[in-house]
């Protein structure tokens, strides 16, 4: 596999709490691997779950002039963010503790 825009070591201390990427779980992302590279526009998104239960995205980029950032997000929001992310790491129910409402 190739490179990939995602850091594996990231931080960030947001509203008095410290959001961690290596003692998180991966949930989803946009980061696919396409025979060239994972990103995508030179931006990634990944969906993260704390060790305690608490969500945020990690929002990547590759171009000069931007940075990296950490966004704690709702169950609900993360709900939303895991069913447009094309890569899901987890099955719904590892994610979120719960089946998937029937249609």
């Amino acid at each position: 596999m190739g490179g990939s825009a995602v850091p594996t070591k990231f931080s960030q201390i947001i509203g008095g709490k410290l959001f961690d990427i290596s003692k998180a779980t991966e949930i989803a992302g946009d980061d696919y691997w396409d025979g060239s590279n994972c990103t995508r526009s030179g931006r990634n998104t990944i969906l993260y779950r704390t060790l305690k239960g608490n969500f945020f995205l990690g929002h990547y980029t590759c171009w000069q002039g931007e940075r990296d950032s950490l966004e704690p997000i709702s169950k609900e929001e993360a709900k939303e963010w895991y069913e447009s992310l094309s890569e899901q790491r987890l099955s719904y129910e590892e994610a979120f503790g719960e089946p998937p409402e029937e249609a």
